[in-house]
């Protein structure tokens, strides 16, 4: 019986042939007050880890561990219905307010300053902060900047001042709105109205600070009835005043026609997001020569991840006498096939790191979240942490090369024909090669080369590896570390050739020392 052989792939690498360096905002998360994110997530004072300032410790530790660099914040679908002043000033004061997006009872007890004092002790990351273009407009947007940003000497800064910030928070990026295009959204808005508004706030936002980066709210969803004609529209009326256009996408394994999980296209969702940026990418373009701009705008995909939308967990709670506090909302439990997919789509973003400027895995903690926690208990590491973690490890201040991948291909029920293995290399600012990796194989294995450029004298390669024998195995409250990342002891150096095994479903990072 003649044994069955591996795939086989090849990645060469060339220092010559570069894409783009790594943004650290590549890197970013999404807090909304959603779910269990904030209360009992990042935000519990009665937690024996917390802090005076009521933050989980626990949480604020695992965040630094993750290299979280940039964080949305406060929506979402909440933000088109949010009045920023609730959040605001003596906590006893703070309104309780009715959240339409998703059917809870808002305590408003975390708010800016809150949410400004946990960037800082979870590593002095950036805020990037969404305004309410839904039930609001101008008036509102910039009265918010003016409280976050102006120094002092108006009503607005000096009432920050009197809630305990002296200094500006310095907000430098800003999202104008959240999905405006989807018609769940509170003041759900044509692409011809949203961008005459988004335009106005845009205009008036720059004459207090013209320094600004606004981001426009592009399509939801790749499969939006929209999608194109929105960017364009958009697109239109905003590019000289913005800097980003938006990009939303969430991949989970549908159903078939069988009534099975359809595995194959799950794990080649990079493939969709690849599209998606590519073909959002030529509309900023045709825009820019349209308008004859020496302007340029990128993306922020400021929203990615899997999602089991529909199923569940993410069903809202019913009913007008039924408006919890924190409810357990969108508590997807991630298994080895969701990370490797997590891994994929990192590496789509960072080849394509010319256009993409800002990146924010959705969300940060319990809700659809590489961090869960319990009440009163534990705080725990989910599948998807871990591809994130390393790669924002490795990637952050590195170059994207261009990669030239040679390999086999499968057969997908969405995408059709694709690469089996998707990848990515980036040098790091040390002279490291940095190799980011996935198998989308459901059965086989692969044998993946790394060819280093000639005269490469590499020291030492090391190859870390996130994989199950059970695809669907998953991390839990009683077993927190059933999938980790792990050595991968098959990685060797030939001569300039880095070769290491890859399992079915795995995702691998290899840095190679030189």
């Amino acid at each position: 019986m003649v044994e069955p052989t591996n795939q086989a792939a090849t990645l060469v690498v060339d220092d010559a042939f570069e894409i783009a360096p790594v943004n650290d905002r590549l890197f970013g998360s999404f807090v909304e007050h959603l779910g269990r994110c904030v209360y009992t997530g990042i935000y519990e004072p009665g937690h024996p880890t917390a802090d005076e300032d009521g933050f989980r410790q626990d949480v604020v530790d695992l965040v630094r561990e993750l290299g979280v660099t940039t964080v949305r914040y406060p929506g979402g679908n909440f933000v088109s219905g949010y009045q920023w002043e609730d959040g605001v000033g003596p906590k006893e004061d703070r309104p309780r307010r009715l959240d339409l997006a998703w059917h809870s009872t808002e305590t408003n007890q975390f708010g800016l300053h809150e949410m400004a004092k946990w960037l800082k002790k979870t590593g002095d990351n950036e805020l990037m902060e969404a305004v309410n273009l839904g039930t609001r407009g101008l008036p509102e947007a910039l009265d918010l900047l003016e409280y976050a940003n102006v120094p002092g000497g108006t009503a607005r800064s000096e009432e920050r001042r009197a809630n305990g910030a002296d200094e500006p928070f310095d907000i430098r990026m800003w999202c104008l709105g959240n999905e405006m295009d989807g018609d769940w959204q509170i003041g759900h808005k044509t692409a011809a109205d949203y961008g005459t508004l988004a335009n106005s706030v845009a205009l008036g936002m720059r004459m207090i600070d013209p320094d600004l980066e606004l981001v426009v709210c592009g399509s939801a969803s790749h499969e939006m009835a929209t999608f194109g004609s929105w960017e364009q529209t958009v697109l239109e009326k905003t590019y000289e005043n913005v800097d980003f256009v938006s990009c939303h996408s969430y991949y989970w394994p549908r159903f078939d026609a069988d009534g099975k999980r359809d595995m194959a296209s799950f794990l080649a969702s990079g493939v969709d997001m690849d599209r998606f940026i590519h073909e959002v990418a030529s509309f900023i373009k045709s825009t820019k020569a349209r308008l004859k701009s020496d302007h340029d705008v990128f993306i922020s995909f400021d929203e990615w991840n899997v999602w089991y939308m529909n199923e569940e967990p993410s069903k809202n709670p019913e009913g007008i006498g039924n408006w919890p506090v924190a409810p357990h909302l969108l508590e997807d439990i991630y298994s080895a096939a969701d990370a490797v997919v997590v891994g994929d789509l990192l590496i789509t973003l960072l080849k394509n790191a010319d256009v993409v400027h800002s990146a924010c895995l959705a969300q940060l903690v319990n809700v659809i979240a590489p961090i869960m926690t319990e009440e009163d208990g534990p705080a725990w590491r989910q599948t998807t942490f871990y591809p994130f973690s390393i790669t924002a490890k490795l990637a952050k201040g590195g170059t994207v090369l261009e990669p030239k991948l040679d390999g086999g291909t499968m057969e997908t029920p969405r995408y059709g024909e694709v690469p089996l293995v998707n990848s990515v290399a980036v040098r790091g600012a040390d002279g490291s090669v940095n190799v980011f990796v996935v198998n989308r194989s459901l059965e086989e294995a692969a044998d993946f080369d790394v060819e280093l450029p000639a005269g490469t004298a590499a020291s030492s390669v090391t190859a870390t590896t996130v994989h199950d024998d059970d695809p669907w195995a998953k991390n839990t409250r009683d077993d927190q570390e059933h999938v980790t990342a792990k050595l991968n002891d098959s990685a060797r150096l030939d001569g300039e050739t880095v070769r290491v095994a890859l399992p079915p479903v795995s995702w691998t990072a290899i840095r190679i020392e030189r």
